[in-house]
């Protein structure tokens, strides 16, 4: 799916300045708590989290996230979104929850990403 879909899909808008909303994510993965991320392959992912501190993007970027949507409408600070932007990681945000920016990309098509370890 592409990031303009997701777009689409969450009613969302770009943080990041100018990204690139042809880039594609092949999975997505919803949490706040960044340790669980590492557990899952969300290679090339989307990440989708009420989190805005720099912890997001130094994770995402260990994890090869391909984008972070930010949810339940929050504005990460401005130290976040020039990280991000360094790394080349984009950040999108909307005012949906959680739970309903999962539902809506899954009706869209994107699926969930696997665990390492597939669930063992």
């Amino acid at each position: 799916m592409r990031l303009d879909s997701v777009l689409a899909a969450t009613n969302a808008e770009p943080i990041s300045p100018e990204p690139d909303l042809s880039r594609e994510v092949r999975s997505g993965f919803a949490s706040d708590l960044m340790s669980d991320v590492l557990c899952y392959d969300v290679t090339q992912g989307l990440l989708i989290t009420g989190l805005t501190n720099p912890q997001i993007i130094r994770t995402a970027e260990m994890a090869d996230v391909a984008a972070i949507l930010v949810v339940r409408g929050k504005a990460p600070p401005a130290e976040t979104v020039n990280l991000a932007d360094q790394v080349g990681i984009p950040i999108l945000g909307t005012d949906l929850i959680m739970f309903e920016a999962c539902g809506r990309l899954l009706a869209a098509g994107l699926p969930a990403c696997e665990r390492h370890d597939n669930g063992r």
